[in-house]
């Protein structure tokens, strides 16, 4: 039986927007203010970023499923991704303030970094997962613009203090990859897992 609408375990906008491209319907799965969510993004010592980005997409897809069933929602596939920004092996997550958004900018600037958004979904017993893999260059920046950017407000909440859908485009020398898969949810891979859990897209 083909489900009707799926779980978006995600507040990023983005990745709802991106979703309804697929034609795909979606109910918000989130969490209640006393889920500490941001303890499952902690990094662990020598994790490299593959292995993070996976490992806190399957543990917000186990608290999403806890979720649904404290609740006693309906039953259907629940989707959850997270996206993590890696220059060599230093994970840049979302940066803590300005400040730190500026120090993540100016490490980026004038190099490639990799941009990793992991999913996975729940149906029943199943679950699949998946990861892309990005490259982004961006051109030298000056400690001006990487300022005046910063002073957008919109680094804030970003993994790498960045949006590839806002400002920071004109930053971006080159990609390689899946754009959909840098701005939080590769439609490519998604569109995948829609299939296996008997989805027609």
């Amino acid at each position: 039986m083909t489900p009707e609408f799926i779980y978006l375990a995600s507040q990023s906008p983005r990745r709802a927007q991106l979703l309804g491209q697929l034609g795909v319907k979606h109910e918000l799965l989130l969490a209640l203010p006393d889920e500490d969510v941001e303890a499952l993004e902690a990094v662990l010592p020598g994790e490299s970023p593959t292995a993070y980005v996976q490992r806190v997409t399957s543990l917000k897809l186990d608290a999403a499923m806890a979720r649904w069933e404290q609740r006693s929602l309906p039953r259907a596939p629940i989707l959850c991704a997270d996206t993590t920004v890696a220059l060599g092996r230093t994970i840049l997550g979302k940066p803590e303030d300005a400040a730190n958004a500026e120090r993540m900018l100016a490490m980026l600037s004038g190099h490639t970094h990799r941009v990793m958004t992991a999913i996975a979904l729940q149906h029943g017993a199943e679950r699949w997962a998946l990861l892309n893999v990005s490259h982004v260059r961006f051109a030298p920046i000056d400690a001006d613009r990487i300022a005046a950017y910063v002073a957008t407000g919109e680094p804030l909440g970003k993994a790498g203090a960045y949006a590839i859908q806002g400002r920071a485009a004109a930053f971006i020398e080159h990609i390689s990859g899946s754009h959909s898969g840098i701005m939080g949810l590769p439609m490519f891979e998604t569109a995948r897992l829609l299939r296996q859990a008997g989805f027609r897209l």
